[in-house]
């Protein structure tokens, strides 16, 4: 995509995640280290070496922090031209604006919100960023079948992955990890894909290779 989308969906992350942003050049590195040592005692976020997905997801911010807030150059192999926006980075990382997303939140559920138990919701929406890594990860490696070997322990997790935008088809992403399309069979379905294809038509995007 061109300098104004990359910017664009770049500020849409920022909202979107709110609370719970994170930075992408910091996740973009750690998701190649995990491709790279997926379930091995090097994989940022591996289920096989934690005894419950909390230590999983504590380690994972760890690593996250050793690349936002102290700069700790990654391993040669995972250096890159990252897309980066430090200013709008800062912003989104200080307590202060997760604070204000929350309060917003907050309002937001005041206002609309017409049953008491909708608001054991908000856990969730305000954390939604670090529970939906977690999700991935610790179930798309333990739960699930596979259609390929991959040497890891990497699975499919239908049909809870559709309500992840496919991306719990961690078996056949790990196959193909360029793929823009993470299923494979017939009775597997990616959302994702076809949103990537809408936005190709559309020219926001342009598909290196189908």
């Amino acid at each position: 995509m061109n300098g104004f989308w990359e910017r664009f969906f770049y500020f849409l992350t920022f909202i979107t995640q709110g609370a719970s942003f994170l930075n992408p050049r910091a996740y973009a590195i750690m998701h190649r280290m995990h491709h790279a040592y997926s379930d091995t005692e090097k994989d940022p976020h591996s289920p096989h070496f934690f005894a419950d997905v909390w230590q999983m997801t504590m380690k994972t911010k760890d690593i996250y922090l050793n690349y936002v807030k102290y700069r700790v150059e990654p391993e040669k192999a995972f250096r890159g031209n990252y897309p980066e926006w430090k200013l709008l980075d800062k912003i989104g990382d200080m307590w202060l604006v997760r604070i204000l997303f929350i309060l917003v939140y907050v309002l937001f559920y005041l206002k609309f919100v017409s049953s008491w138990w909708l608001f054991l919701l908000l856990p969730i929406h305000i954390f939604m960023g670090p529970i939906h890594g977690a999700i991935v990860n610790w179930c798309g490696h333990k739960y699930g079948y596979s259609n390929y070997d991959n040497e890891d322990h990497s699975k499919n997790t239908l049909p809870i992955d559709i309500f992840l935008m496919g991306e719990l088809m961690q078996n056949n992403h790990h196959k193909s990890p360029n793929s823009i399309n993470f299923a494979k069979k017939w009775y597997e379905f990616d959302p994702t894909f076809f949103v990537i294809i809408f936005l190709n038509q559309i020219g926001i995007i342009k598909i290196r290779k189908l």
